[in-house]
């Protein structure tokens, strides 16, 4: 079943470059970078096999192709990017928490997106974009902290034209040893099909465990931070209030 599913997603990914060209790859990446989960390493390296086949750019010069088709991923990338900073900056962090588990976005990841913003700041927006996974859901963070636009535009766009290179580079190889490589993947297809199915199940594992584990601390922390406010309001209501310095304490006597 899994096999059957990668399979319909590559032939619409396929369908949609000889379509559209270069517009269906921005849009492919633009769809990756908001936050939904289309792995670009599965997006870029077919542009890439499909330059190497002459399916599309077919009349362009292979290196100008491969940088035409990187500059096409990268501003789809920035693209998806803008549209989910907005919504990180409108909606903030509990919009984020409380749809993100919709899109596998946990509390465990907002945390771990805090902390990558807090210890590096800005080029977080940078270097993200060079790691597998990191890269779809960064943005809403960089909207949530507030990070310059100008800033996060560029930085986005020079971290994603060098990831887009590479893999659709890693395609055009795939692609000009097609032949020679079709034996050894039809040869490994129990085994490949069973590793997927194995690294799908330990990244959902895993992302639920954290999840729980991080709401749970959170829960915990609010509620002791509750405590200590029902415990300072208690001791505010029960400490008597001191005479004004300007009245004396008891009426004077008639005496």
């Amino acid at each position: 079943m899994l096999a059957n599913l990668t399979n319909t997603l590559i032939s619409l990914i396929t369908n949609l470059y000889v379509v559209t060209g270069l517009l269906g790859i921005a849009l492919a990446m633009a769809i990756e970078s908001c936050c939904i989960p289309l792995p670009s390493e599965i997006v870029m390296p077919l542009a890439g096999i499909m330059i190497s086949q002459h399916k599309i750019l077919s009349d362009v010069n292979p290196w100008l192709a491969l940088l035409l088709v990187a500059l096409a991923g990268a501003i789809g990338c920035l693209v998806g990017s803008v549209a989910a900073y907005g919504i990180g900056y409108k909606g903030g962090r509990p919009l984020m928490l409380r749809y993100g588990r919709y899109l596998l976005i946990s509390q465990h990841d907002a945390d771990k997106a805090d902390a990558f913003f807090q210890r590096w700041g800005s080029p977080t927006a940078f270097f993200s974009r060079l790691l597998p996974v990191v890269r779809t859901y960064i943005s809403l963070p960089a909207g949530i902290t507030r990070m310059p636009f100008a800033k996060f535009c560029i930085y986005s766009f020079l971290g994603s034209l060098p990831w887009c290179f590479l893999l659709a580079y890693v395609g055009t190889l795939i692609g000009d040893n097609l032949e020679q490589l079709s034996p050894i993947f039809h040869s490994l297809d129990v085994v490949i099909l069973v590793l997927l199915v194995a690294l799908v199940v330990l990244y959902f594992w895993r992302h639920m465990r954290n999840d729980r584990k991080a709401r749970e601390s959170h829960t915990a922390l609010d509620q002791a931070k509750l405590d200590v406010s029902l415990q300072q309001t208690a001791r505010q209501s029960t400490v008597p209030i001191p005479p004004s310095p300007s009245q004396p304490p008891f009426p004077p006597s008639r005496y």
